[in-house]
């Protein structure tokens, strides 16, 4: 990951920094690398996050529209329905259908529970080892 640092990227994706997701994929960052200690990819968490921009920039990139987050349980086309309320989704979705992102493997169609607060509720910290209070 020379020129760049993922964990930056997935950052600003999520809170929409455009210009500095730009500056860690111009430095090579894999758009389509899911952290050991996050478990998740920045297209689903950014997706999930309402931020329809950086997402669209994301694909634009060669982020995989087919690529399961595992810390979320969703392909980049679930968490886009789940995230329809936000300004924009509704083109990323219809994007992701476009390129053949599929929904099918969602064990159920109950939209994802509501954050408590900010995009992944107050109780989430990936700097924090799982297993750990």
């Amino acid at each position: 990951m020379s020129g760049g640092n993922w964990k930056e990227l997935f950052e600003a994706a999520c809170a929409g920094d455009l210009d500095l997701v730009r500056y860690h994929i111009d430095g090579g960052v894999d758009v389509n690398y899911a952290h050991p200690e996050y478990l998740a990819t920045p297209l689903v968490a950014c997706i999930l996050a309402g931020q329809a921009p950086a997402a669209q920039l994301l694909l634009d990139h060669g982020a995989n529209p087919h690529l399961r987050s595992e810390f979320d349980g969703a392909t980049p086309l679930q968490a886009a329905r789940r995230s329809l309320q936000h300004p924009g989704m509704a083109d990323v979705a219809q994007r992701l259908a476009a390129m053949g992102a599929v929904a099918s493997d969602e064990p159920n169609s109950a939209p994802a529970p509501a954050a408590a607060s900010g995009w992944r509720g107050a109780w989430w910290n990936p700097f924090r080892r799982r297993g750990a209070g």
